[in-house]
Formats: C-alpha cells, sequence, structure tokens
C-alpha cells in the first residue's frame, strides 16, 4: 500500500504539488489524470525518489520512503515519457545492460529476459537495435526492462505518449495483464479514454491539487450519465443528466443544434477545473 501524506512539491516560488492526500491499494491500478502541468509527473519523480518532497512523506507498507531505503526503493520501477535507450543496441543488450546495473546474475537475466519478451510479444523482434523499433514496440520494451527486477509497483508517467491507436490498445492490454497477476500500477496520463478504461480508481489533478477521487464510473454518473451538448454563438454549453429520458426530453425543447451524449471523464474534470484536459 502506497500512502502519500500532505505531500508537496515547490521550485523556487513555483507550487507543483500541493498537499496530497492518498491512498493506492496493493494491486490497485490507480489513475493520476489531469492536464499537462497538473503535477502528475512531479508525484511520479517524489514516489521514485528522483524527486525529494518539500513537505510531507511517502509510505509504503506504513514504512517511510526516503533515498536510503533500497528495500523500499527495490520494489518500484519506473517508465518515463522518454525514451531511454541507447539506439544502436538490440533488445538483448538492453535488458542484459539493465540487469547489470543492479547486479543480477547473467543466467537470471536472460531467463527472466525471454519471460518477458514472450509476455510482451517482442521474441521475434529482440535482435533488432532500438533505432529500427516502432515507437509502439519501444514503449513495450521499456515496460520489460522495468519488470526485469520483479518489482512489485510499476509507476507508468504518461506511457503511450504519442502511440498510434494500435500500438496504445497494445499497451492496454498488456498493462491489464499485469495487472491481473497483483502487480500495483500507478499510471499518469490526460487520455481520460486510457484512464477510464484501465484504471479501478483515478484522481482528477490541477494545479498541484486533488480535485477529485473515485472510480470512473462513480465520478461519470455523481455528474450525470448523459450529456446535451447546445452549440451556441459563445461555444457549446452542457449539462448533465442522470435519467436518458430527461435528456431527450431537454434535448426536443432546445432549438438550433444539440447533440445527446454520454458523459465522460472529461466532462467531470472541466466541471470541477473549468477546463480541459488536453
Amino acid at each position: 500500500m502506497i500512502e502519500l501524506r500532505n505531500l508537496s512539491k515547490t521550485f523556487d516560488n513555483f507550487t507543483a504539488v500541493d498537499g496530497l492526500n492518498l491512498t493506492i491499494e496493493t494491486g490497485e491500478f490507480f489513475g493520476l489524470l489531469g492536464p499537462n502541468g497538473a503535477g502528475k509527473t512531479t508525484t511520479i519523480g517524489m514516489l521514485s525518489t528522483l524527486l525529494l518532497p518539500s513537505r510531507g512523506e511517502i509510505l509504503m507498507d506504513g514504512e517511510l520512503l526516503t533515498r536510503k531505503r533500497q528495500d523500499l526503493k527495490g520494489k518500484v520501477s519506473v517508465i518515463t515519457q522518454e525514451y531511454s535507450m541507447r539506439q544502436d543496441m538490440d533488445m538483448d543488450e538492453i535488458m542484459e545492460y539493465q540487469g547489470r546495473l543492479y547486479f543480477l546474475p547473467v543466467k537470471q537475466i536472460r531467463a527472466r529476459t525471454r519471460e518477458l519478451f514472450d509476455f510482451a510479444g517482442l521474441t521475434e523482434h529482440r535482435r533488432k537495435t532500438v533505432r529500427k523499433l516502432s515507437g509502439g514496440m519501444k514503449r513495450k520494451l521499456m515496460v520489460c526492462r522495468a519488470l526485469l527486477t520483479e518489482p512489485e509497483i510499476l509507476l507508468l508517467d504518461e506511457p503511450t505518449a504519442g502511440m498510434d491507436a494500435v500500438s496504445r490498445r497494445q499497451m492496454w492490454n498488456l498493462l491489464r495483464r499485469l495487472n491481473e497477476q497483483g502487480l500495483t500500477i500507478l499510471l499518469t496520463t490526460h487520455y481520460m479514454e486510457e484512464a477510464q478504461s484501465l484504471c479501478g480508481r483515478v484522481a482528477l489533478m490541477n494545479n498541484g491539487k486533488l480535485e477529485k477521487v473515485d472510480t470512473p464510473s462513480g465520478l461519470i454518473h455523481s455528474l450525470g450519465a448523459y450529456a446535451v451538448d447546445e452549440m451556441r454563438s459563445d461555444g457549446v454549453h452542457s449539462r448533465y443528466f442522470h435519467l436518458r429520458p430527461d435528456a431527450i426530453s431537454y434535448l426536443s425543447a432546445l432549438e438550433g443544434q444539440s447533440t445527446l451524449r454520454d458523459t465522460t471523464l472529461e466532462d467531470v474534470f472541466v466541471e470541477h477545473a473549468g477546463k480541459r484536459l488536453s
């Protein structure tokens, strides 16, 4: 279990994360959802101990996480937004290099690599250098590299940024399978569909603060499952309804262009934060 207690991070006069209080259960697939600049990446940085909190603390299974707690840090692997791999190395070399950084025996590295490549569907591409891989394959390789040390917690910072629709869906399936095996996953994203599809619970972040924490369906139904968008001269105005007949009745009374649709997580965020996620 991960506990964030009044977690804050300030850079000079700018507060990137402001008093986060949050609990993520063991085995949970949890999402931090918000626009760029909301504080998601900074939160991941503190969970990985790359950044130190300005205030507050992080507990893992009731114990304080610090840079000196190698036993706790060893439970965590991080996948960042950037491709941090040598372009001239092939997949096997990437994995062996990573394993040697953690002083793993070569036999263990190679056995674990075969297992992970089979799991991720990368075995037939293992001799390709990184520069010859598609964006989706690079992301999968980063997941395999992060799993080499058999972590209990996986931190994913915008893992599908820049991926095409097919590769994104493949990544979703891979992450679901990992979570089903008991891996705790914390995902940061500004893709509402991604969070809605993958996460058991999500936290809406804006300007470094938590706006709301609930299941995706809980957040949507608290606002209203149905949305009517009315196109006016000053833009689109949305109204939300819990019952479809009520939404249809309201829509029928409108003049001009209007549409009925399902409410999304982005609608919830807009109502709380007053701006779009992308």
